[in-house]
């Protein structure tokens, strides 16, 4: 499965995560209602949390866990990487995940839009809606890398751009987007 990948510089108060870039995986799924197939998937790759709703309308970021975001219902644009980061129009079957540190926000939703989000073990999400302190960069640099890709298992893009570094994943076929922000 090909995912395309995203690195966000800081934006504005955002810190985002400028060593870990977003992947993006577009129509895992076909079908009207995914979201007990992500559950499913998400579970079966050892991510944990698995919780059902929308998406804050408001910039947020996360500084002690990385997220998995599938659509299972709806359309949705998201403003991904900050103020100044990148809208995603997200369709059923899209999922993207996100590196600790990673601005995201709901900037409009179809009345169905839902998205199923899980976490790597033992971490846990804290909104953060304000400008990163030395205590909070040094916390969403210190989470620790998932053993797992959350839609492919321990051979996924994600594993491949997070674990093997950026060079090795693009020459390994990860699509990239090149450099956002």
């Amino acid at each position: 499965m090909e995912a395309q990948k995203m690195f966000f510089d800081k934006s504005d108060w955002v810190p985002n995560n400028q060593t870990l870039p977003v992947i993006v995986y577009r129509e895992i799924f076909i079908c009207e209602d995914g979201c007990e197939e992500f559950a499913r998937l998400f579970t079966s790759h050892g991510w944990e949390g698995i919780w059902r709703d929308g998406v804050f309308d408001y910039q947020h970021y996360h500084a002690g866990a990385h997220e998995v975001l599938g659509v299972g219902r709806g359309t949705a644009k998201l403003l991904i990487g900050g103020p100044t980061g990148k809208v995603l129009e997200l369709h059923p079957g899209d999922c993207l995940v996100l590196p600790a540190g990673t601005g995201h926000q709901n900037l409009g939703a179809s009345s169905d839009f839902q998205v199923v989000g899980a976490y790597p073990p033992g971490q846990h999400p804290d909104v953060q809606t304000s400008d990163a302190t030395a205590e909070l960069l040094k916390k969403i640099a210190e989470v620790p890398l998932p053993e797992t890709d959350p839609v492919q298992g321990a051979s996924g893009p994600l594993f491949e751009a997070w674990h093997l570094g950026d060079r090795q994943a693009t020459d390994s076929g990860i699509a990239s987007a090149g450099k956002s922000g």
